[in-house]
């Protein structure tokens, strides 16, 4: 069934039921939507964290955002960065502009590849080993999606295994009723392009989409990439009570990615900004993943959902060997394979980087498998008393295989192994989640999830040695979680939430090179919430959510995207975030009853990450860091953006970030250092704008977009091997035809 409903009645559902925060949410409905009933619902198998009906959200108790499409594309964005920094909580790293890779941190916590949060795509994880190596070097891109849900409560304990940061869902389009063709083209400076393609169209009882996406940059800064992305989603509903669901994606880029960044001397200096400093570097990852999901309607109350999924992930990185430079009594000490190719100052010790002449292939494969099967039942008790359970098993194994070979030239294609090893786990899981309504203003949610992973590193091959070390481990974490909503009228909201949070050591950190069982603990945190939602005015929303999230241990495992030497762990011990989000949407138009749309909103997060104990080897002396801030948790963050909308469907928007002031590594180093990868973070402004026009009676929208306007020059980060510098202003253009 289809019901349109008005504008101003979407906005009422939408606190009725704890609206999400985001303040771009209520500001991005459009006069009228579309609300599917829950048979139609039934159409996309899929696992739903939010959705994007209202409806939905009265389920997630604690925290949750919802962007949708028409965010996004009025953001205009090049990469998803720029969409998730419109949600309270969330700090996202730069890495090469483009959003290839993201690094997103939640509440101050590591946004070092996106390890503490889970990420999904229509339900299905989505990173290397989801247990073993969370890393983000695949990245869904943001432009063929429908929306993204972001989730910090407690309701991230139904999805796992992270349950520490949050959960991060991409969301695709579903199959059209009728045949639909879309084309997005996208285009501006730096020889950036994109290319967005859709083909959909519903035969008999069968819906299909294909989707094709096509991006490329010359020079962003320093980066070139090629990026091709082909998807194809099938829906088929058998009889009234079945729905089966395939989805199939093909991935593939390549880029001249790097881990290497200036010296604090190269950035002083100015104008090396995007000079590719290892041209040789190359990166080219290949994906193939394909799931299926099946919806099984036992009676109206009664559901059965489950799927299947598998994936590959290749990433062969080819990345060529340096020095940095040491003078001794004025003469340049040089290594003794240099290229005599050289970037930076070379009369200043640590201020220029030393080409080598050879190169290192870090090769890696990645498999994943997994199959989940999810019970719901809804029960009314009385006429004010009602019921929803879901319970859910999943087994999902992976497999890592690494190799690391020596070339002998800075361009070689491969070269003599050096290290060989597999890595394997196996992770079973439940869970059980609740969620009772004893009236219409009062639900209480609650549940549990269990986890066990068992893992082995199987090392072949170890500093060009032959070898033979086996050495396995397994980890087992119950993580309870329990939320109250309270309405306490139409137009004022209250939720609280607890969990546990949980998230499995990376394999690498957790079994040695020497194959050493270190057999560390699953990191574990309690993790609070408190917040309210208000519309004490229709044109008037707000969110405030105050956060605290205690680890009883937190590991840094030292890999080298994180500037460490790339084996072992950091142990950071006991830490502490405390915070709050806070977001704010003012809807002009409504508040003056004018027939054009002005809006203001703020989303602002304060929040104080601090170590509570630990003792760090400094200078061949233990040293005592308590009370330290984190690296890369910056204490305060805003994004606020303004725009109108005339009737003629010309708009125009700006949108201001500021990030604050970050330390970057435990001891909270003021002076940086000479190779640019420690040092205090200065904070920045970043100033965006977009106009746009929707043509009338034509499906065609044209878009103007800026990015950093000011050209501001900041240091985007420090790792993971020195200083990476954001983008400077950057102009495209846009447009999108439906027929």
């Amino acid at each position: 069934m289809i019901f349109n409903i008005n504008r101003k009645q979407v906005i009422k559902m939408a606190c009725l039921f704890c609206m999400s925060g985001s303040s771009a949410l209520s500001q991005s409905i459009p006069d009228s939507v579309t609300v599917i009933s829950d048979t139609a619902l039934s159409k996309l198998p899929q696992v739903e964290i939010i959705g994007e009906k209202g409806s939905l959200l009265k389920n997630i108790p604690g925290s949750a955002t919802y962007i949708p499409e028409q965010e996004i594309r009025k953001i205009a964005p090049i990469s998803g960065n720029e969409v998730f920094r419109r949600t309270p909580g969330v700090h996202v790293v730069d890495e090469e502009g483009a959003g290839l890779r993201l690094n997103l941190g939640i509440r101050g916590l590591n946004p070092d590849r996106s390890r503490n949060v889970l990420v999904l795509e229509d339900g299905i994880p989505i990173a290397l080993s989801p247990y073993g190596e969370p890393e983000l070097y695949y990245t869904p891109s943001i432009d063929r999606m429908q929306g993204v849900e972001i989730l910090k409560g407690s309701g991230q304990i139904m999805h796992g295994p992270q349950t520490i940061g949050g959960v991060v869902n991409y969301i695709t389009p579903n199959p059209p009723d009728s045949t639909e063709t879309r084309l997005r083209l996208q285009g501006g400076q730096m020889g950036y392009f994109m290319g967005n393609a859709s083909f959909g169209t519903t035969v008999g009882n069968t819906g299909i989409l294909v989707n094709y996406l096509h991006r490329r940059a010359d020079n962003m800064g320093p980066t070139w990439f090629r990026a091709n992305d082909l998807n194809i989603k099938t829906v088929t509903k058998l009889g009234n009570k079945h729905t089966v669901g395939i989805k199939a994606g093909i991935y593939d880029e390549v880029s001249n990615a790097t881990y290497v960044g200036m010296t604090q001397r190269m950035f002083d200096m100015g104008g090396m900004d995007f000079d590719r400093i290892v041209p040789d570097d190359i990166l080219p990852i290949r994906r193939y993943s394909l799931s299926v999901n099946h919806v099984y309607k036992i009676t109206p109350r009664l559901k059965l959902k489950n799927s299947a999924f598998g994936y590959t992930t290749t990433r062969n990185w080819q990345r060529q060997d340096y020095a940095y430079s040491i003078v001794e009594e004025g003469a340049l000490i040089s290594p003794n394979d240099w290229t005599g190719q050289y970037f930076g100052d070379p009369s200043v010790t640590g201020g220029a980087i030393l080409l080598r002449n050879r190169n290192q292939h870090r090769n890696r494969q990645f498999e994943v498998a997994g199959a989940e099967s999810r019970l719901s039942y809804d029960v009314d008790f009385t006429n004010n008393i009602s019921n929803h359970t879901e319970a859910g098993v999943r087994y999902i194994f992976e497999r890592a295989l690494e190799q690391r070979l020596i070339g002998s030239s800075p361009n070689s294609r491969s070269g003599e192994l050096r290290d060989d090893e597999i890595r394997t786990g196996h992770a079973l899981s439940g869970f059980i989640h609740n969620r009772t309504d004893f009236t219409k203003r009062f639900s209480l949610t609650f549940g549990a999830r269990v986890e066990s992973y068992n893992y082995e590193r199987d090392i072949l091959r170890l500093g060009f040695v032959d070898t033979a070390l086996v050495n396995n481990n397994n980890v087992l974490g119950v993580i309870p979680g329990a939320g109250v909503n309270y309405n306490v009228n139409d137009r004022i909201t209250v939720f609280t939430g607890i969990h546990r949070g949980f998230a499995p050591p990376r394999i690498k950190d957790a079994i040695t090179p020497e194959g050493e069982a270190l057999e560390l603990d699953a990191e574990f945190s309690w993790n609070y919430e408190l917040g309210t939602r208000t519309r004490l005015h229709e044109a008037v929303f707000t969110e405030i959510t105050l956060f605290h999230m205690a680890f009883s241990n937190q590991i840094v495992p030292a890999a080298l995207s994180m500037g460490g030497a790339g084996v072992g762990f950091v142990n950071a011990g006991a830490t502490e975030h405390r915070g709050a989000e806070i977001a704010l949407n003012v809807d002009f138009s409504k508040l003056f009853n004018t027939r054009y749309k002005f809006f203001y909103d703020a989303n602002i997060t304060l929040v104080d990450s601090r170590y509570t104990e630990m003792e760090v080897p400094r200078d061949g002396v233990d040293e005592n860091i308590a009370g330290n801030r984190l690296p890369y948790a910056p204490r305060l963050l805003v994004n606020s953006a303004a725009g109108f909308e005339l009737p003629v469907g010309v708009g125009v928007r700006g949108v201001l970030t500021y990030v604050g002031r970050q330390y970057t590594d435990q001891i909270n180093s003021e002076t940086p250092d000479a190779n640019g990868r420690t040092g205090v973070m200065p904070s920045y402004y970043l100033l965006d704008a977009t106009a746009y026009y929707r043509m009338k009676n034509i499906p065609l929208t044209f878009t103007l977009a800026g990015k950093n306007l000011t050209n501001e020059r900041y240091i985007a980060t420090r790792r993971p091997q020195g200083i990476t510098v954001g983008l400077p202003r950057m102009i495209t253009g846009g447009i999108e035809f439906m027929f």
